[in-house]
């Protein structure tokens, strides 16, 4: 447990809220280890219905902590003066995997962004499957500011969501972009003035846990793997998932609901 990363869970909901506002909720390895279990823990928890992540005060996470970088090179006791390069990337490679988890749990994610999301911060906001911003928030990309490359798939991520020739421009320049600009690009589903950012979240992430989550999460490996699979095996695994979804209590229930006219809900099952 620990104070830089506050769980809630009510009413199907879990939230994640990094908590460091001081320092824009900027990662430090003690946040990246609780994120990575709380997500991996939610993923398997059949009474979570949506996960939310988002940040303290007006931030939503600032990426790496760039000032503990600068100090540890100062002292000259970075950790490339104690690891190899190979020990040094398997650590990053495992700490990152939280994006790819917050991809494929079967569940929808839901990135809510108050304020700054920069660098990993960013990665991790795009790997959700939804994004809410702040229409004054400030995204950036950020690492060629600090001469580094990029991390957390926010290359796969932003790819994906913009297209390679944007994704190339915001990687190279770091430009830094509203909310509501990122609204226009795609980046992020909605973009509201930041005193309704709460209500509408809340709003949102309970119409999410409404849903009928096993269908969701089938669904979200079919568009997963539409990103980067073919036709023909995406109408495979489509098949597949579409007879596994008509043999749900959710299913059943729902049909039965459309006879008689009335509104369905769903027990995720």
């Amino acid at each position: 447990m620990t104070d830089q990363l506050i769980e809630t869970i009510d009413d199907g909901v879990a939230t994640l809220t990094m908590n460091r506002p001081e320092a824009r909720n900027a990662l430090t390895g003690e946040m990246q280890a609780a994120l990575s279990e709380a997500v991996n823990r939610l993923a398997a928890d059949r009474g979570v219905r949506v996960v939310v992540l988002t940040g303290a005060g007006r931030a939503f996470c600032a990426g790496g902590d760039v000032k503990g970088f600068a100090q540890a090179a100062e002292r000259g006791d970075s950790s490339s003066n104690s690891f190899s390069l190979e020990a040094r990337a398997y650590g990053l490679r495992q700490s990152a995997d939280v994006c790819r988890i917050l991809h494929e749990m079967p569940k929808p994610t839901l990135a809510v962004i108050p304020g700054a999301a920069a660098g990993a911060g960013l990665s991790i906001a795009l790997a959700c499957d939804l994004r809410i911003a702040a229409d004054d928030a400030k995204l950036t990309t950020a690492f060629s500011k600090v001469g580094l490359s990029g991390d957390y798939g926010g290359s796969y991520f932003l790819t994906q969501l913009v297209g390679a020739a944007k994704a190339r421009e915001l990687y190279f320049t770091a430009d830094v972009i509203t909310g509501a600009e990122a609204l226009a690009l795609g980046i992020v589903n909605k973009a509201v003035p930041y005193p309704e950012l709460e209500q509408v979240a809340a709003d949102y992430a309970r119409r999410l846990a409404g849903l009928p989550t096993l269908a969701v999460g089938y669904m979200k490996k079919n568009l997963n793997a539409a990103q980067t699979g073919t036709l023909g095996a995406v109408l495979e695994l489509e098949s597949t998932h579409m007879v596994r979804t008509m043999m749900t209590d959710d299913h059943k229930a729902a049909a039965a609901s459309f006879v008689t006219k009335t509104a369905p809900v769903f027990n995720a099952r």
